[in-house]
Formats: structure tokens, sequence, C-alpha cells
């Protein structure tokens, strides 16, 4: 027996929400088959990369499918598992969480959908935590789709939240790689209280803006004190692209997750364009090599494909 499930690309953080907002994109995703094997262990026939392990316990759609045995009682069930990646590796749409996202959905149909999503998200929550950390604004934006708020961790308390159905995500990719684990290792330890209430009020004002439609307060929210100007200097390029995006009429512009992707909001996708654009100059002026497109956001999640 065989399921196939895919889980989208994501964006984490939103500018000021970090490890607590999170975002589903339409398009590109990592795409999982689970298959049922004669023996007791998981096996992982196709990482999808040559840089991604083919150990099961170092793989986070291997991890989540443990996870997922033993949440079901199913700990001795024999699975072999392919992975196909859409995403890019070390690029700040939320692969390793597409991945593990993708796999939970996976062998939880094999077996029958014995468990709630609430379970799938703890059995990704293990996978992202053995090799990024334990944070859920990306494995819950796959998982659930749309926009997502992590109020809790323990336990787990995800918040569904309205937004825009018009609104559109400019996504940018540089041709660049920050590997998740130099990202968070530039996170300031403690930061004053002046910055921590202007953050809080900017959460706020962010989901605000985007429950109520008020593109202009959704604007004014995307501003983040703490994770941008700490990751700024790993990220040439993302300053100027930050610049040229807003006066093309972003609604919005910071990193995407740990970077180095960049994400901006738009209005429409005459506006889109053109900030895709304004970035993609802004890197090539110092001879960096960028692509951007405009996507909406998918409010499904992720999904089971077929058997």
């Amino acid at each position: 027996m065989t399921v196939r499930a895919f889980a989208p690309g994501t964006i984490a953080n939103l500018g000021p929400g970090l490890d607590i907002l999170g975002l589903a994109l339409k398009g590109p995703g990592d795409t999982v088959t689970v298959e049922q094997t004669e023996g007791r262990g998981v096996s992982i026939r196709d990482s999808g990369h040559a840089e991604i392990s083919r150990d099961a316990a170092r793989n986070t759609a291997g991890i989540a499918a443990m996870h997922v045995r033993e949440l079901a009682g199913a700990a001795g069930l024999g699975l072999a598992i392919d992975v196909t990646k859409g995403l890019q590796l070390s690029g700040g749409q939320g692969g390793s969480a597409a991945s593990a996202a993708a796999a939970a959905v996976a062998v939880n149909a094999l077996l029958g959908s014995p468990l709630a999503k609430r379970d799938l998200l703890e059995a990704c929550l293990g996978a992202e935590e053995a090799v990024a950390g334990r944070h859920a604004d990306n494995v819950a934006a796959a998982l659930y789709g749309g926009v997502v708020l992590v109020r809790s961790l323990d336990p787990p308390d995800i918040v569904a939240l309205s937004f825009p159905k018009e609104l559109l995500v400019v996504l940018l990719q540089p041709e660049q790689r920050l590997e998740t684990q130099e990202a968070r290792a530039a996170l300031p330890r403690s930061v004053e209280r002046s910055v921590a209430v202007a953050q809080a009020a900017q959460v706020g004002a962010l989901v605000a803006g985007l429950a109520s439609g008020d593109l202009a307060l959704i604007a004014r929210a995307v501003e983040d004190r703490i994770a941008e100007p700490a990751r700024a200097r790993l990220l040439p390029g993302f300053a100027g692209a930050k610049e040229a995006a807003l006066a093309a009429g972003a609604l919005g512009c910071s990193i995407s997750g740990a970077g180095p992707a960049v994400f901006a909001f738009a209005a429409d996708e005459d506006a889109a364009s053109r900030i895709g654009e304004a970035m993609i100059d802004a890197y090539r002026k110092l001879g960096i090599a960028a692509r951007a497109g405009a996507r909406g956001i998918d409010s499904e999640g992720a999904r089971v494909l077929g058997s």
C-alpha cells in the first residue's frame, strides 16, 4: 500500500512574529511517498537531494513518520519513504517543515487516518526540533495552511487567522544560502523592554490588519526589530531589496523565515510585478542573481494526493 502527500512552502515570522506567525504559499512544495514494507523499520529510499540524509533518524520526513507510527500505536509497521523536493535547501521557505508535514499526513492516511492534525503537529514538531530547534511557525503553516499564529508550544495551540483572499506574496529567492542554525545563532539573547513592547504591538497590528483586510495597517505592521536587524548582515543585498520593494509599493517587506529568501506583500498582480522587478534589480546591482514570483496564500495545507 502506497500513499503520496504534498505540503506547501511557507513563510515564517511575517516580519515581527518571530517563531509565532507563518503562512502557507501556493505553488511549489515537497511531495512524500510512503509505502508499507514487510520489515519493521523506516527507511529513506530517496531523500530528494544529495545533501539531505537518508538516515531516517536525521531526516525530517523519516522522523515525522516514526512519530506518527508511535502515536497511532503502529510502531512495528515497516515504511519506505521517497521525498521529492520542490523547495530549495536553506532557502527560507520551510523545506524541512514541508517534508515533515507531507510525511506525517501520508503515514496517517496509510494507517487509516486515526490521528487528528493536532497529533500530526506533535510529530512534525519532533522532526523540526531534531534539525532546527523547537518552533512551529513553518510546520503549523505547512500542515494547516492559511495564516497561523502559534499561541503556545507546550501544549501546542495553533490559531488559524483570517486574511484577505486577494493578498499576494512576492517571494524573492537570491542565489544565496543561509543555514538555519547560523541564522538562529545570530539572534540576540535578550532585547530591551521597549523593543519587546514595540514588537508585540506590531504582531497585534498585523493580525488585526489581516483580519480586517486593512492593507495600510498590514504595511505599517510588517516591521521586525529583533530578527531582521540581527540577520540582515548575513544577507548581502537584502537592505537594498527591501528599500526597492517599499518604493515600488510593497505592503511591507522582510526576510522570509531565516532567509535568504525575501518576501513582500502586494495588493494586486501589477504591484507584485513591479515589486519583484525592483527587488531583482537591487540584487543585480550587487552582482547577485535572483528570481521572484507572486503567489497567493494556500488555504489547504498538507494533503493526500492519491494512493
